[in-house]
């Protein structure tokens, strides 16, 4: 029993620091989506130590010192998307608003009617979902009538997407930034009279055994979009089901480019997967926007059988305020988005 604590013990006080190699295979990046359950068993090892071995040698002083540190440097990592962060609440004006329900619904479910009570429940502007095949193109058929407008992509790879608005899509693209079957879009989106809003929609593919060996596919299609916006001049939107978490290096690479904010921060991690394992959840379904606007309320949905709970959100423009979406970066950062991008080329 104390051989496997050791073991089990040094396994997290290491992998932890593993993402820092900055290696993109898919081992490296797996400790950035598990440190919530990793701080979790780090806590219990050291209780257990300190319970279990009373033996004081240097190597379980050593293993206790590592624990402390590991979960430390985990916290910090994590602790601003906490509901505990202090969150700035300043009262903006509104002068415009949209509503978004992003929901990656999972090809294979086909509970269409549980997702459609949702969609009435919120009564979003834009619904975009993700996995979409033909199947749920048809089986979301009813909900045209209220979403005249639409860009279909249904694909049976379990990357299709199809997205419905109530309101014209202005300047729509659907394009393959990194991987021919894997597409994005792209659109614009009258919030009121005068102001736009640039819209992102991404699936990219996860590093994983089953998917990508590594995340390099993934972290190019980031990088891609967040050049996009940084040359769009308008106020801006990404949203989706990233398959990575909003503490890796990556995703706030692409924060600090395109200047943009995660609406989490002081709010709550609203981990969105795996719905049927509570303790195997990670927050993989996202939505940046840049800081002209802000969000007045997000909730994640109930299930409707899928392995993702859904997103909602309402976004404010803040009146008599100018888009940024060009962040200040470093000549280092410069040389590593675009490291990136040709990465995920090769």
């Amino acid at each position: 029993m104390t051989v496997v604590l050791y073991v089990i013990s040094i396994i997290f006080i290491i992998t932890p620091f593993l993402p820092a190699i900055e290696n993109p295979h898919w081992f490296f990046r797996t400790a950035d989506f598990v440190r919530l359950q990793s701080i979790v068993i780090e806590i219990v090892c050291l209780l257990l130590l300190f319970f279990i071995d009373d033996s004081h040698t240097i190597f379980t002083l050593t293993l206790k010192i590592g624990l402390i540190g590991a979960a430390l440097y985990q916290i910090v990592k994590v602790f601003p998307y906490s509901s505990f962060y202090p969150r700035k609440k300043p009262k903006f004006e509104s002068d415009g608003m949209l509503s978004v329900l992003a929901a990656n619904v999972l090809q294979t479910n086909t509970s269409f009617g549980k997702f459609i009570e949702i969609i009435n429940e919120f009564d979003p502007d834009i619904v975009l979902v993700m996995e979409g095949n033909e199947n749920w193109e048809s089986g979301l058929s009813e909900i045209e009538a209220l979403y005249p407008n639409s860009i279909k992509i249904p694909l049976e790879n379990y990357y299709g997407m199809l997205l419905y608005s109530k309101r014209k899509l202005q300047t729509t693209k659907t394009l393959y930034q990194v991987e021919k079957e894997v597409p994005s879009i792209f659109f614009e989106y009258e919030i009121n009279e005068t102001i736009k809003v640039f819209f992102s929609c991404l699936h990219p593919a996860p590093p994983s055994p089953t998917e990508n060996e590594s995340s390099k596919e993934r972290d190019a299609e980031l990088m891609i979009t967040g050049k996009r916006i940084r040359e769009s001049n308008l106020a801006a939107i990404v949203c989706g089901d990233m398959n990575d978490v909003v503490w890796s290096r990556v995703t706030r690479l692409f924060k600090k480019m395109t200047n943009m904010i995660d609406p989490r921060i002081g709010r709550g991690f609203f981990p969105t997967y795996h719905a049927g394992y509570f303790f195997m959840r990670f927050p993989l379904d996202h939505l940046f926007h840049s800081k002209d606007l802000f969000v007045g309320k997000m909730v994640r949905t109930r299930n409707f059988d899928s392995d993702h709970f859904g997103m909602y959100y309402e976004i404010h423009h803040k009146k008599n305020e100018n888009a940024s979406t060009s962040g200040t970066i470093t000549s280092q950062e410069k040389a590593d988005i675009k490291t990136l991008i040709n990465n995920g080329h090769e």
